[in-house]
């Protein structure tokens, strides 16, 4: 059977992915699942428009509003679900949901509009939920090495900044590792 060891166990981990409005989110999540993502992504009204910031992303005509859902087996036994938030302030109410059970969490930023990253941070950090901040590399972005984005972000040593393309399945496979390493770790020092 698909998902589970020789003895029949299976491990499935949670993952958020958070960032702000516009970063790639969703992008990300449909570059890795497997299965075909959930995602509760509506147009943007023009009532919205006063509310919404798309300063830097003129071009998105869509939000996610609950959350966006992927899977991937990372080996037989072992599968990560990754629920992306929404970025909007409105919406927020949906994290601490989605944020019961998670192992860990990406912060995916955007260059363009790096402060929108503070508000993941901040929440992460005051939960003491692990997380891994992945600046999104794309066509546009202007790029920046990742110890300029920690100092920027104002980030602990401890938290790995790593630069990847939300478009691209590897990428956001080498940012998963990353994830579940730095939560893997975390839990040994706990147990210590």
């Amino acid at each position: 059977m698909r998902g589970t060891q020789g003895d029949g166990s299976f491990v499935a981990v949670k993952i958020l992915v958070a960032g702000g409005f516009g970063a790639g989110k969703t992008t990300l999540v449909g570059a890795v699942s497997e299965i075909r993502p959930l995602r509760t992504e509506e147009r943007l009204s023009e009532a919205g428009r006063p509310v919404d910031d798309t300063h830097g992303v003129e071009g998105k005509n869509t939000t996610t509003v609950a959350m966006d859902f992927g899977r991937i087996d990372i080996r037989p036994g072992l599968a990560v679900y990754l629920f992306g938030t929404p970025g909007q302030d409105r919406f927020w109410f949906v994290w601490d949901e989605l944020a019961q059970g998670a192992l860990g969490a990406i912060v995916l930023a955007d260059t363009r509009r790096l402060e929108d990253c503070f508000p993941s941070v901040d929440y992460f950090e005051r939960r003491g939920i692990p997380f891994v901040v992945a600046v999104n590399c794309f066509e546009g972005a202007q790029l920046y090495p990742a110890d300029q984005v920690r100092t920027a972000l104002d980030l602990s040593p401890d938290v790995p900044v790593v630069l990847c393309d939300a478009r691209e399945r590897d990428s956001v496979k080498e940012v998963l590792v990353e994830m579940v390493e730095l939560a893997l770790t975390e839990r040994q020092s706990v147990y210590s």
